[in-house]
């Protein structure tokens, strides 16, 4: 305490991006003044300790890669090192895709030919884009990032009904399907390319039957991943390998936790469970997220998929992304007594209300769509249009950099591998607010104002506290240096 009783100031860097332009700028605290004590306060409690991050990031897609050849090499390298670089964002978690999704190019397998042995098996189809695109993104991360892969499929002659789209594996394919993993891993590491885990299926409830797909019940992915998955990555030298259950809206989240993790047996090569976000456009679902944790407290709880989908991307206007006039799939094909889940609702809002309210609820991880895509919100061979961080027109050679890209940025930046969450007082209802401890000591405070009306608190942490204010409609990220 200073010789006069007053707090002593915290020390902080504070960055902010906003409607009214602010892209991840620096910004100065306000100076503390006789009004400190009627303001707001935020209260950061690092006694209390949650769930440990494991990363922040998005999805390496053959369209986002392909986009990425189509462009100059100054732009290429501009938009990975936007991503990876710890000048940029900073990307520490990805996904990518096991044989084709609707964000490819066309249909494809790495094994086309019937054999249960797999013998043809080969990512030769993630040669020209998919596997650069990764390689090159290696090569700009200091600190590396986990990556983790998703089958949308099965090839079409291991399932009930032939297709890409839809139907069920067929249970004689079961010990073929878990050798196909097996063998990603072997034909990735060949490529100098260390998978970290995977989710068993992505949208096991399917996707109404538009783009490929593969249907699981909770039943029928516990006893793969127990019988077939897990003892077979441990018999081929693979037992450290994630294997995340579930992967679809959160939802459906109790009904699919009570079943993986039932019992010792059943729950023992799962490593966690992996969720989307598209069940609403707002809303976070915190009691699913809350049941989920305490029926697997030591397992991960990761966001694998969130974006802006069934809307095609606005071009260079970054006032539309803090708008109410973004819809999605269920505006229009939700069941009637659904619809309210599903309202206009501003893109920017979206990604910084579910990642706070994800961080607040026990998610350890959150992982966006697309990284990059095209002015037309492809390529996509299903036209399943949806919008990514970063646009391009590959025609023109240009790049656009929406605000999505700075709200990831505000997390994946300034929250590392291993932070711990802290818990938080906050008497101001209207600021949503998240706080994580770093490896190195600093602590990260994430706040959003969804408000239109700049406000202004005070942040205390034990006797040391700054005066701040927030733009309306803004992010921020405060960082408090290790002392």
């Amino acid at each position: 305490m200073s010789c006069n009783n007053q707090p002593e100031e915290l020390e902080v860097e504070v960055f902010e991006t906003s409607a009214s332009g602010n892209q991840l700028t620096q910004i100065t605290p306000l100076a503390v003044d006789e009004e400190i004590d009627s303001l707001p306060v935020i209260r950061i409690l690092p006694d209390q300790k949650f769930q440990t991050i494991t990363g922040f990031g998005g999805a390496f897609t053959e369209s986002s890669a392909y986009l990425l050849n189509k462009l100059s090499q100054k732009n290429r390298d501009l938009i990975l090192k936007a991503y990876f670089s710890e000048e940029g964002a900073n990307y520490s978690l990805c996904r990518t895709h096991m044989n084709s999704c609707d964000f490819s190019l066309d249909h494809y397998s790495y094994t086309p030919t019937e054999d249960k042995e797999l013998k043809d098996f080969s990512v030769k189809e993630d040669m020209d884009d998919l596997i650069p695109m990764i390689k090159d993104a290696q090569a700009i991360s200091k600190d590396g990032f986990k990556l983790f892969a998703s089958p949308w499929t099965a090839p079409p002659w291991m399932k009930d009904n032939k297709e890409w789209v839809g139907g069920k594996l067929l249970p004689e394919y079961y010990p073929t399907w878990a050798l196909f993993f097996s063998k990603y891993i072997k034909a990735y590491k060949e490529q100098g390319i260390e998978l970290w885990g995977f989710t068993v299926e992505n949208e096991p409830h399917g996707n109404g039957n538009n783009w490929e797909s593969m249907h699981f019940t909770p039943e029928e992915m516990t006893d793969f991943v127990q019988h077939h998955l897990g003892p077979k990555l441990e018999a081929d030298g693979y037992g450290d390998k994630i294997i995340l259950g579930y992967d679809q809206n959160r939802a459906g989240l109790k009904e699919w936790v009570d079943v993986m993790y039932a019992t010792e047996e059943s729950s023992k090569y799962y490593d966690g469970t992996a969720i989307h976000w598209y069940e609403s456009t707002y809303e976070v679902f915190p009691e699913d997220l809350q049941y989920a944790h305490k029926k697997a407290p030591d397992k991960y709880l990761i966001e694998t998929e969130g974006c802006i989908d069934a809307q095609v991307p606005v071009w260079k206007d970054d006032a539309w992304y803090w708008k109410k006039e973004a819809t999605d799939w269920g505006w229009d094909w939700a069941k009637e007594e659904e619809k309210y889940l599903h309202p206009k609702y501003a893109p920017a809002n979206r990604y910084a209300r579910d990642i706070i309210g994800c961080l607040n609820n026990w998610v350890d991880g959150w992982v966006d769509w697309n990284m990059v895509l095209n002015k037309q919100g492809g390529p996509n061979w299903f036209k399943n249009w949806c919008i990514a961080p970063v646009i391009v027109d590959e025609n023109s050679d240009e790049v656009y950099f929406t605000p999505l890209f700075y709200i990831m940025t505000h997390f994946s930046k300034y929250i590392r591998p291993g932070a711990e969450v802290l818990g938080i007082d906050n008497t101001d209802s209207d600021l949503m607010v998240t706080a994580a401890k770093n490896p190195d000591g600093s602590i990260a405070v994430v706040i959003f104002n969804e408000g239109k009306t700049a406000k202004q608190f005070n942040l205390w942490l034990n006797e040391k506290r700054a005066k701040f204010n927030i733009s309306g409609q803004a992010i921020q990220t405060i960082l408090i240096p290790t002392k």
